[in-house]
């Protein structure tokens, strides 16, 4: 513990750096001996020199978690070493699915129908596979339906730090979608 009360950003980077995933402000704070808001406040410290400096990383946070990442501009320079991995396609369908789940969560497969209008099972299924959206647990309900939300992974694709930040949705373009709904169901009828 000497050695983290000596260099405490040091310690944070190494503990980041080993993890590869986000951890949070207290977990670290209780591994380097430091209060959360000291460490809080060491934090940005950190994120804003990896912004600023001509590094290879940055520090990001997720829903009051921190996670070294590599910066976007060197992404070229891995996808050459790691020979491209297979991203996930996003259908509309999916995306749309995405979306619903991301502004209403936590939320039903039922709920997701009933707002899309079809079977929504193919769609979260590989949105759970793609580890976009997970399982929060269930409705106390009859059936005990599952409940859905999105991921810290969701967050990083989308680049976002809170689902707090989603962009908020024009209400025009809200009442444009919902007369070509109407549209639409009146058509099928």
């Amino acid at each position: 513990m000497e050695q983290a009360e000596k260099t405490p950003e040091a310690a944070i980077e190494a503990i980041l750096f080993s993890m590869g995933e986000s951890v949070e402000v207290t977990k670290i704070a209780a591994a380097i001996g430091k209060e959360p808001e000291e460490t809080r406040e060491i934090l940005e410290r950190m994120k804003e020199r990896y912004d600023r400096e001509d590094r290879g990383i940055k520090l990001i946070e997720l829903e009051g978690a921190f996670q070294l990442c590599t910066k976007q501009e060197y992404y070229d320079c891995l996808i050459t070493i790691a020979q491209q991995p297979k991203k996930a396609v996003l259908t509309d369908v999916m995306l749309e699915t995405l979306s619903i789940i991301a502004y209403k969560q936590p939320v039903t497969k039922a709920e997701i129908e009933k707002i899309r209008g079809v079977k929504c099972d193919h769609a979260v299924n590989r949105l759970v596979e793609y580890d976009l959206v997970q399982e929060l647990g269930r409705l106390d309900a009859p059936g005990r339906p599952i409940l859905f939300g999105t991921t810290e992974e969701f967050l990083r694709n989308f680049g976002i730090d809170s689902t707090e930040h989603l962009p908020e949705i024009n209400p025009v373009q809200l009442e444009d979608f919902k007369a070509e709904a109407e549209a639409e169901v009146k058509i099928g009828i």
